[in-house]
């Protein structure tokens, strides 16, 4: 998508005011991508090692695609500590600013973040151990082009993990569009939220990087924790704010009280009185150049 689309006032302001929910919702997803790069402290730059302090001497680097605010690079980082470093990549510069922050409010050094395109890295050949992108993939605008270059910057035995969001018959959204559209059959889903479920098919991800010249594949749709810490109200607005793809259909809906009614009532059903409880369906995959 667009990098003013990404910048978008009301996403930002969003994302700012619910950064702590935000955060929180997301851990298990940046969990399942840092324990897929098999990422540890003393990790080798050694090409082929899984991590065991003292095997090189030289330092293992991690490029992190569509960071967006900061994770998992943060993780990463801060899993990594003076055994690498982590390199932030996203097309929108507005979140990396908050990613930043977030970095410095860590402590954390041996982190970076920069703007720039999946389709064009500016980085040489062979520059990282590891290359990592949590829910950024789905939004490539030419897949094989990104993984491709994903393929050239990592290092012979350098490892590829991506998390992309399984079908859309989940939880998550059969209770937010799912329910507007049983409501009001006349919407539809737009064009490029479709593509965020690409991958919802077994194996289309896989044999993705299968073609981008990857080996050693490897592909699995893991369940993952999704809970909101907060009101159903809260998640709705969220939602309504940050899932971009979906906003020229919300934006039909927007102050229709009987459907957005409905999608509350939709989610008081999974809160226990402190969390809107969810699960997740996501698409984990990995490789090895």
């Amino acid at each position: 998508m667009a990098e003013q689309t990404w910048n978008s006032f009301a996403r930002l302001n969003a994302g700012e005011r619910f950064r702590a929910q935000s955060a929180e919702m997301g851990t298990a997803a940046t969990e399942a991508v840092v324990e897929a790069a098999r990422i540890a402290p003393g990790s080798s730059g050694r090409p082929g090692s899984s991590g065991s302090p003292g095997s090189s001497g030289r330092k293992l680097r991690v490029l992190d695609v569509a960071c967006g605010s900061g994770e998992p690079s943060i993780s990463l980082a801060a899993g990594l500590g003076a055994s690498g470093s982590v390199v932030g990549v996203d097309l929108a510069g507005a979140p990396l600013e908050v990613a930043r922050e977030r970095a410095r409010a860590r402590g954390l050094h041996n982190v970076e973040f920069m703007q720039g395109d999946v389709h064009a890295l500016p980085f040489a050949a062979e520059s990282f151990d590891r290359v990592t992108s949590r829910m950024g993939v789905m939004f490539f605008s030419d897949l094989a082009k990104a993984l491709r270059e994903m393929h050239r910057v990592l290092r012979p035995g350098g490892r590829v993990a991506l998390l992309a969001w399984g079908p859309m018959e989940q939880p998550y959204f059969e209770m937010t569009i799912g329910t507007l559209r049983r409501l009001r059959p006349e919407l539809e889903v737009p064009e490029g939220a479709r593509a965020m479920f690409q991958f919802g098919a077994a194996g289309t991800l896989s044999r993705a990087l299968g073609g981008a010249g990857f080996a050693d594949v490897e592909e699995e749709l893991r369940h993952l924790r999704w809970d909101w810490h907060g009101t159903p109200e809260e998640m709705w607005e969220y939602f309504r704010s940050v899932t971009l793809p979906f906003r020229p259909l919300l934006e039909q809906v927007e102050n229709d009280v009987e459907a957005c009614g409905a999608v509350l009532a939709a989610l008081h059903e999974r809160f226990d009185g402190e969390w809107v409880r969810i699960e997740a369906q996501m698409v984990l995959a990995t490789a090895e150049r």
